[in-house]
């Protein structure tokens, strides 16, 4: 059986202070995660094709990290790349 098993990079960021809904959170962090814009200011997704960041799924993907927690706090998603383990985890 081939290894298939793929992490993703909500399983290494805590979950954030006042998060009631975790699985909520963690499919919007990845979909975040996946759409992030590169320097040029365009999304790297493959699914939008280099439109402007912020792209609509990215948008989607941080409105509901702030519904998936209280609304006085702010879950959210730090775009930096290169960001080590430890550095997301430290910024969730």
């Amino acid at each position: 059986m081939p290894d298939t098993i793929r992490t993703r990079s909500s399983q290494d960021a805590a979950l954030p202070e006042g998060v009631t809904d975790p699985l909520l959170w963690r499919a919007a962090y990845d979909v975040a995660a996946a759409h992030r814009p590169d320097p040029a200011g365009r999304c790297t997704s493959l699914l939008c094709a280099g439109r402007p960041a912020p792209c609509a799924p990215l948008t989607a993907a941080r409105k509901a990290m702030r519904l998936a927690g209280d609304a006085d706090r702010q879950a959210g998603y730090d775009e930096s790349a290169g960001r080590t383990t430890r550095d997301r985890r430290r910024a969730a």
